[in-house]
């Protein structure tokens, strides 16, 4: 990596060197993307990712992070997620050994907290000590030579009250834990949310970050996609499945297929094909359809008429990349 590279902070990250980052990482942006990351970065606020499942928006969190070579902490969100699995967790074994091994001096929970909420009290068993790191916290505490990359990876899985507990991290990169106190960041992780949009998010949340909408990529761009993460599939069958894809998406389907569907694809027309082998015929289509469809309803739409404009979609892809 140049030194101009190396030596550039998130704050001071220009478009341009985004731009470098991101192609070393293989990471395909336009230019709306690009403007929205390297402004979350100037300005310090966390970056809010909405989009279809399989679009790369997770991959956008793990491409800032390979490309400014610093630690993802990653935190997956789901149903029933609480402040406690994502911030913290007392050790209690270390702690009941602690009170055990007080000799029945009265320092028992009771005791430890009256010695100071913040665990500094001697024998308290709330102290540092006994605090064991997850994701939010870890981040906020990190010590690495750059601030990490913390990705809140679907957002819209967990419920609203984890949503409201995120506002004082987003807001002013701290959080409360009861028996020890306010923890802040010194250098504050860089934060990238994401969301598919199951359900929506309060107002509240979206104040605090800069938005990113992503929507399934161009043909050009999805291209390029193939290109760089399956190089192994030369170039003329790689505009075959982009053309396929981008046919399939014009079908009013459950689930539309995603960039991560057309990797799974391509990755899979590469094992199968053979060097001289003809284009892809619409009978391999019709076996491969699992790669990119994922609900019965949708692949049993797959007729004989829709792989036959398939077909002929990617016979015609040649012309688009010559």
């Amino acid at each position: 990596m140049s030194e101009r590279l190396a030596a550039a902070s998130f704050g001071d990250v220009t478009e341009e060197d985004l731009r470098e980052r991101f192609d070393r990482t293989d990471y395909v942006a336009d230019d709306r993307t690009v403007t929205t990351v390297s402004l979350a970065l100037q300005l310090g606020q966390p970056l809010l990712v909405e989009g279809p499942p399989g679009s790369g928006k997770t991959e956008l969190g793990k491409a800032l992070a390979k490309g400014f070579d610093t630690e993802l902490i990653r935190l997956q969100c789901y149903e029933g997620l609480t402040a406690e699995n994502a911030l913290y967790e007392w050790n209690y074994t270390k702690q009941l050994l602690a009170v055990q091994g007080d000799g029945g001096r009265g320092g028992g929970r009771e005791a430890a907290v009256d010695e100071g909420a913040a665990g500094s009290g001697v024998g308290s068993v709330f102290g540092e000590e006994y605090l064991l790191e997850r994701p939010l916290l870890r981040a906020l505490r990190s010590d690495g030579d750059r601030p990490p990359v913390l990705l809140v990876d679907e957002i819209d899985r967990a419920d609203e009250a984890f949503e409201a507990f995120l506002l004082e991290l987003l807001s002013d990169f701290q959080v409360s834990i009861p028996e020890y106190g306010t923890v802040s960041a010194d250098r504050p992780p860089v934060v990238v949310l994401t969301s598919n949009r199951t359900r929506g998010l309060g107002d509240a949340l979206k104040r605090r970050c800069l938005y990113l909408h992503v929507e399934p990529p161009s043909f050009e761009t999805e291209y390029e996609i193939v290109r760089r993460k399956v190089p192994e599939l030369d170039a003329a069958v790689a505009a075959e499945v982009c053309a396929v894809v981008e046919r399939l998406r014009e079908e009013s389907f459950l689930k539309q297929p995603g960039v991560a569907e057309t990797l799974d694809w391509a990755r899979a027309v590469a094992r199968l094909r053979h060097e001289g082998d003809e284009p892809i015929p619409a009978d391999a289509i019709d076996r491969t359809i699992g790669c990119l469809l994922k609900e019965a309803e949708d692949v049993s739409r797959v007729d004989t008429e829709l792989l036959e404009r398939l077909r002929e979609a990617a016979a015609a892809a040649s012309e688009r990349v010559d």
